[in-house]
């Protein structure tokens, strides 16, 4: 009806340039993003190759969850993600609170000196991160001033894992800061006022009223942190390439070697939409406990 009445196309030629200008950025959402997405749904049901394709139906989907490698992944990805992402929104949450307090001059600081990192590049902190870990790298000479033996921490299968995790923990979490620092500036502060009437002291008007508050801010951050820490790669594949043996093999580092070392872009595919249904079961557990009525 919107349509035989003319007037979308009635809005479209009244906004024509504002489409104009984001026409490219359009055209490659859908010639890099669109495409690449309905192409992979479609060839995870083939043997796809090079030079012959075969169609296997669910072959890919069975081979996948039958592997032992993909559940190695998943388990690596899990831990990861447990505790990579609740580290990261506490931090952005305390780091938050105890700048939101500043006069604005001080805020303007502190907002730019934790998001500037961000913008860094993931390749650059990695490389810095395995000069660390290296056997005479900063970690250990710091550990030797304790009289403590150096660590192999890139080597070992034990501690491989927790050294990724660490350097996702201590990379500053500015976008969180930033989205925090704007939800606290929108509380009204007549509330704090009334609490303050009521008796309350700080630390309990930030657990009854900053927190609940905050509680939208800290949902989207914490599906943001599920869909990129499931996603996590960079790292892996800088610092340990997945060993040693499968000690850090995640599932998208598990997805790149299976379509560009092995060449099977079908198996990779199916592995691809597997992971894909795994953060939207997450992200629907995590709107389902943390969603609110009430934003700020």
């Amino acid at each position: 009806m919107v349509i035989k009445n003319g007037s979308l196309l009635k809005d479209i030629y009244k906004h024509k340039l504002d489409y104009f200008f984001i026409l490219p950025k359009f055209i490659l959402f859908i010639i890099f993003i669109a495409l690449p997405v309905v192409w992979a749904f479609f060839i995870a049901f083939q043997e796809y190759g090079i030079f012959e394709t075969i169609w296997v139906g669910l072959t890919n989907f069975r081979d996948v969850l039958t592997g032992d490698l993909f559940w190695i992944a998943l388990w690596n990805t899990f831990r990861y993600t447990l505790v990579v992402v609740p580290s990261q929104v506490i931090i952005a949450l305390i780091l938050a609170s105890l700048i939101n307090p500043l006069n604005r001059k001080a805020q303007i600081f502190f907002r730019g000196a934790y998001y500037l990192p961000t913008v860094t590049s993931v390749v650059v902190i990695s490389m810095i991160w395995r000069w660390m870990y290296n056997s005479k790298g900063l970690i250990n000479y710091l550990l030797s001033l304790l009289n403590i033996d150096a660590v192999n921490w890139l080597g070992s299968s034990t501690w491989a894992l927790p050294a990724i995790i660490l350097m996702s923990i201590l990379t500053p979490p500015g976008v969180g800061v930033i989205l925090y620092l704007a939800s606290m500036g929108s509380i009204p502060e007549s509330l704090y006022e009334a609490a303050r009437i009521d008796g309350a002291g700080p630390i309990t008007s930030w657990f009854k009223i900053t927190l609940p508050l905050v509680k939208p801010t800290t949902l989207y951050l914490a599906i943001l942190g599920t869909i990129g820490s499931f996603q996590v790669f960079a790292q892996v594949l800088l610092l340990t390439d997945g060993g040693p043996g499968y000690a850090t093999t995640t599932l998208v580092h598990l997805i790149y070697n299976s379509a560009f070392r092995d060449f099977e872009f079908g198996f990779a595919s199916a592995q691809a939409i597997v992971l894909f249904g795994i953060v939207l079961f997450f992200s629907f557990i995590q709107v389902k406990f943390l969603s609110s009525d009430v934003e700020y």
